[in-house]
């Protein structure tokens, strides 16, 4: 019986095959990652059905949420599919679903304006603009670079994703400032947010210039990540104009049961909807000491 053993080789056509099913950027660059750390796990032996699943527990028992597990699993699924070994795949963790966030987790949009002020009296006037691009859009992290000189003078952005093109509007004040921002810069054409060498400002980047500006703005790092920013886009819409058919085309979803994923409340605020029932009476009960 011939044994499957997994190589650096076969992770680098692994990371073609996803580009070439236009997976965008970020999922590829998690895929490899998780792929990466199955290998270093596996420290040689081959890839078995057994193996897969003691990776699983291994990963439950590191403490990794039931949701990371199984988009972990995925990224070796997908490597096993690709490579013909069916009999590896590995099921997936089963998970009820949720039906509130927690609290500690959700940007408010008191913190939201909180951090903008901060970065504009910082002077970091970037990111304060990168940040009013994402939550005045919804669009990914991965799609910043689809705002550009031309998106901004005619108005709306076009954004291949998927196999999918979709439109963004973008606000005329939006446009104002991303014109404004881009003559200061000298950018003519092409991408607005660039570094200072004239790169695409990345994930990462994006990433950790948040999480330092938290500690000036006082709010939890744990909440401030570029994809809670399309949350609160989210769910800012939703209270508005209760239209989520709209939204999810608005954020690029195939179904609106992911768009119905971003419109959890917290946890608090349905223990508030639940007490507005009033089906629990306000009579005290004295229990005798």
């Amino acid at each position: 019986m011939c044994e499957n053993y997994i190589t650096a080789k076969q992770i680098a056509a692994y990371g073609c095959h996803l580009r070439a099913e236009e997976r965008c950027p970020a999922t590829v660059e998690k895929y490899l990652r998780d792929v990466e750390m199955f290998m270093r796990w596996l420290r040689g032996r081959p890839v078995t059905k057994e193996q897969s699943t003691e990776w699983k527990e291994y990963l439950r028992n590191l403490g990794y949420a039931a949701v990371t597990v199984n988009t972990m699993l995925s990224a070796i699924n997908g490597l096993f599919s690709m490579l013909g070994w069916e009999e590896c795949r590995v099921k997936f963790l089963k998970v009820q679903r949720r039906l509130f966030r927690n609290s500690d987790r959700e940007l408010t949009r008191q913190e939201y304006e909180q951090l903008l002020s901060t970065a504009q009296v910082r002077g970091q006037e970037r990111l304060a603009l990168l940040m009013e691009a994402i939550c005045a859009t919804g669009i990914r992290v991965s799609e910043v670079r689809h705002l550009t000189v031309e998106a901004a003078k005619a108005g709306r952005a076009e954004i291949a994703l998927k196999g999918k093109i979709r439109t963004i509007l973008l606000l005329r004040k939006l446009c104002r400032k991303l014109l404004n921002y881009a003559q200061k810069q000298k950018t003519v054409s092409g991408e607005i947010f660039l570094t200072r060498n004239g790169n695409s400002l990345s994930r990462r980047q994006i990433w950790t210039e948040l999480k330092r500006l938290c500690k000036y703005a006082g709010v939890n790092p744990f909440k401030v990540f570029p994809h809670n920013l399309r949350h609160l886009f989210a769910t800012t819409f939703y209270q508005a104009f209760r239209d989520i058919a709209h939204l999810a085309d608005l954020l690029g979803h195939s179904s609106i049961e992911t768009t119905r994923i971003y419109l959890m409340t917290s946890g608090e605020e349905q223990v508030r909807q639940l007490d507005r029932l009033g089906l629990v009476s306000k009579v005290r009960i004295n229990i005798p000491t």
